[in-house]
């Protein structure tokens, strides 16, 4: 179970990084990205949850699509060419949309119009509109710009979380973040606004990418110039979102000028073929889109037509990230809580925990405060312990605790594997009647053969009076709940609300 809830801000650094970063070599070089006070791990957490609205907002192409396959194949040697202590976890798909756009959500996620993929002339600029939104990623643009908007303390307990979460269908919180990156959200997708500057150094990491996958970086600046010809005063979506830097041909020529000369690959028969079955695949305008999403008319198709977030990289329950490296089993002594009992103010509720199981608190607003023995933890998540949040109930409406449940369910469902077992049921927690349901997800432990196990996840959820929702996450792998269950029943128990 991963700890954070993506989408949310702490105070971040700011750095005004210009076109001098990127100084002519003889051999292009990736400029040092700079630092945001975002972690790599939140920031690919907050993609994941944004890239999971995607797909309940737009149609996504399945992923055994001629146009996925290929989009993939062509990201992934763009991607091999950055350095590793600066990429992202970056993975491709295609909306069937017929209007010129692509963007790359923070955290490695890049979404590519169909239309992009039909205006292209040739390999070369399609791989020049993907390295450039992959250059967006690698400068961490929209986290920087989250510091620039707002500047946001940090929390010391659950309370702010509760009113910065989401259920029912809902993003308020998670809009209103995001809205602070630059970062729109609406019923068409995601557009990033960006500054002539982030275009600049766009340009110029993209062309670092471009020519070491062997492709002319002036390709890049191509499309961006036939595409703005042939616009007219009715300039693709794109160009809203990526203001033009201008004299951008200029600033690429020179950055080139003094690169070793190579033999460019323009295009491939791959491209060919793909463009070609392209102009035959059903698309969609943008107001299709957006009715279609008022409708849930997407999140259908695409579980349908196998257009899946889990499928193309995304990991388990609810947002985990990536691992550098598969983490060893647990050894259950290791992970086991003892019997003495302590409590914990959590700020809105006090609880008692195992004196060796430790409280951490969020870092950032949002994030899950998390109970659990430090062998209990890996850096894809918490796979033994108690994870803590709340959510606000939706705008101008009072929900039942068994609806708000459902939905809360449902939220996390959207972007994960997760199955439900059983109906939810009722459980007092500190004189207020809660719910109490079992789940049943991936573990990020592997069992003692080093082989993937089930985990159980006991969901308890319980109404506050301001309509929001307090809910804590019992976690443990499935072959192994039951030795712990005892002391997360105490738990819940033990539970007073202020």
């Amino acid at each position: 179970m991963n700890r954070t809830q993506p989408g949310k801000l702490a105070l971040f650094a700011v750095l005004c990084l210009t076109a001098e970063v990127f100084a002519q070599s003889a051999t292009p070089v990736f400029p040092n990205p700079g630092k945001t006070s975002m972690s790599k791990d939140n920031q690919h957490a907050m993609g994941m949850e944004v890239a999971a609205q995607v797909y309940q907002q737009m149609p996504v192409l399945p992923d055994n699509s001629p146009e996925s396959q290929y989009v993939r194949q062509l990201g992934q040697k763009l991607v091999a060419t950055i350095p590793q202590q600066y990429s992202w976890p970056f993975e491709f798909h295609v909306i069937p949309q017929k209007e010129i756009n692509a963007f790359a959500i923070p955290g490695g996620q890049m979404f590519i119009n169909l239309g992009t993929i039909t205006a292209a002339r040739n390999e070369a600029e399609l791989a020049g509109v993907m390295g450039h939104e992959m250059a967006h990623v690698y400068m961490q643009h929209s986290a920087k710009q989250a510091g620039k908007a707002q500047t946001t303390s940090m929390i010391a307990g659950i309370a702010s979380a509760v009113l910065g979460g989401t259920v029912g269908g809902t993003a308020g919180g998670l809009v209103g973040q995001l809205g602070q990156m630059g970062i729109q959200m609406g019923a068409q997708g995601l557009i990033m606004k960006y500054s002539r500057n982030d275009e600049s150094q766009a340009d110029a990491v993209g062309a670092v990418i471009l020519y070491k996958a062997g492709y002319n970086p002036q390709a890049m600046v191509d499309f961006f110039k036939t595409m703005g010809a042939q616009a007219g005063a009715a300039p693709p979506e794109l160009f809203s979102s990526h203001p033009n830097p201008g004299n951008r041909q200029q600033a690429i020529q020179k950055q080139i000028a003094h690169w070793p000369a190579q033999n460019y690959v323009q295009d491939s028969p791959s491209f060919d073929k793909t463009r070609a079955h392209a102009t035959q695949v059903k698309t969609y305008t943008a107001q299709e889109i957006q009715a279609g999403a008022k409708s849930g008319q997407w999140a259908a198709l695409n579980q349908r037509n196998g257009a899946s977030l889990q499928a193309s990289g995304a990991s388990a329950f609810p947002t985990r990230a990536s691992a550098a490296s598969s983490p060893k089993p647990a050894s259950l002594p290791s992970v086991l809580p003892s019997r003495h009992m302590v409590s914990a103010d959590l700020g809105p509720m006090k609880i008692h925990r195992p004196d060796n199981w430790k409280v951490e608190l969020p870092e950032q607003q949002g994030q899950f405060v998390t109970i659990a023995p430090h062998a209990g933890i890996t850096n894809t998540g918490v796979g033994y312990g108690v994870l803590l949040n709340g959510v606000a109930g939706p705008k101008g409406q009072r929900l039942s605790i068994d609806d708000m449940t459902v939905q809360l369910i449902q939220h996390i469902q959207q972007s994960n594997e997760l199955e439900q077992l059983g109906k939810p049921q009722p459980i007092p927690v500190g004189g207020i009647e809660g719910r109490s349901t079992f789940l049943r997800s991936a573990s990020p432990f592997p069992d003692a053969n080093g082989q993937p196990q089930p985990e159980r996840d006991w969901l308890v959820t319980v109404p506050q009076q301001d309509g929001s929702l307090i809910f804590m996450i019992f976690v443990a792998p499935q072959a192994e709940f039951s030795q712990l269950q005892p002391t997360y029943e105490a738990m819940v128990k033990s539970v007073q609300f202020r």
